[in-house]
């Protein structure tokens, strides 16, 4: 059954990080991948809250994890994408914003996981 969970939640985090890419575009032009940067700090929110709410909870919730953490945060963050589009940035002789991406999202998506964490 777990193998279902992560399955399921996987499918359904994919599917709002592809809807989140496509509004992005209809909202924001340029070279900076907004994107992919909301779908990964949402995810890294979403998996703080998770992980916060769970360890305070003392009921079983053996499905929640494989559904939430690990299949919908796990589908709805990509590092693949992060990483294409960054060598992309590159590829195109735009290196200060293929830095600012790097920088920017490992700060902001560590920084929200240690925040939530540590403040809940």
């Amino acid at each position: 059954m777990t193998y279902l969970y992560v399955f399921l939640g996987g499918g359904l985090g994919t599917l709002m990080r592809y809807l989140v890419s496509k509004m992005s575009v209809n909202y924001f032009e340029g070279s900076f991948p907004l994107g992919t940067f909301i779908s990964n700090v949402l995810a890294c929110m979403i998996l703080a809250l998770l992980v916060v709410s769970f360890s305070q909870k003392e009921t079983d919730l053996n499905w929640a994890h494989p559904l939430l953490i690990v299949g919908f945060c796990g589908g709805f963050s990509t590092f693949s994408t992060f990483s294409n589009e960054t060598f992309e940035l590159i590829n195109n002789g735009n290196l200060l914003i293929a830095i600012f991406n790097i920088v920017f999202s490992i700060a902001v998506g560590v920084g929200l996981i240690f925040f939530i964490r540590t403040s809940v």
